[in-house]
């Protein structure tokens, strides 16, 4: 049965956003950097509208052949990432279109502030992702990592699969170009394998 879920966090990991600004690990940002850090976290915090869909599928495998019960693809990879499961969860998040706005209005104005908004939309997007997780292996005990098409050999075009099978422009409001890439630009597609005991 398809689930949808929607939240708000109320802080961006600092961490998360270093890492994706480049920053070397325990090294401190100033205190110029910390207040340019504050004031888009607000922004960005206001902006969210965090939103995902999950569904979980009969999964079964001959060799590298996957049937992932919304699609068939063939994928060493994912093979291996869902190696005795007998079932997916399949889910989509996103952050919502008021992130890309506040992104694409403060690079025409402001590139420092710009480059934080767009770090911290990834932190945020991220931390959504692990609490999503964290709900699935509560729910069903999902005890693989989470794995996106496009990794290893995984074909990035079963994207176009995954919003068939979870309806994501109806429900999430997030697009897919020919390209595969998604609109709003902070969203994320990924599997969870369900190994039954």
């Amino acid at each position: 049965m398809t689930t949808l879920l929607s939240t708000k966090l109320n802080s961006i990991d600092r961490g998360e956003t270093q890492y994706y600004l480049g920053y070397t690990k325990g090294s401190t940002p100033t205190e110029e950097v910390t207040a340019l850090f504050n004031e888009c976290e607000k922004l960005i915090l206001q902006a969210q509208d965090l939103k995902a869909v999950y569904d979980v599928y009969d999964f079964s495998a001959d060799g590298d052949e996957l049937d992932l019960g919304f699609a068939k693809i063939h994928s060493h990879s994912l093979g291996l990432n869902l190696k005795g499961c007998s079932r997916v969860a399949l889910f989509a998040a996103t952050a919502g279109a008021g992130v890309d706005r506040l992104i694409v209005k403060y690079s025409k104005i402001s590139p420092s502030k710009a480059a934080v908004l767009q770090a911290m939309g990834a932190a945020l997007i991220e931390s959504w992702c692990d609490e999503i997780c964290a709900k699935l292996k509560e729910k069903y005990n999902t005890n693989t990592s989470r794995f996106s098409c496009g990794f290893g050999d995984c074909d990035i075009s079963l994207q176009r699969k995954i919003f068939d099978a979870l309806f994501l422009t109806k429900r999430l409001g997030i697009t897919l170009s020919q390209d595969y890439f998604m609109t709003p630009t902070k969203s994320v597609t990924a599997m969870v394998g369900i190994k039954d005991l």
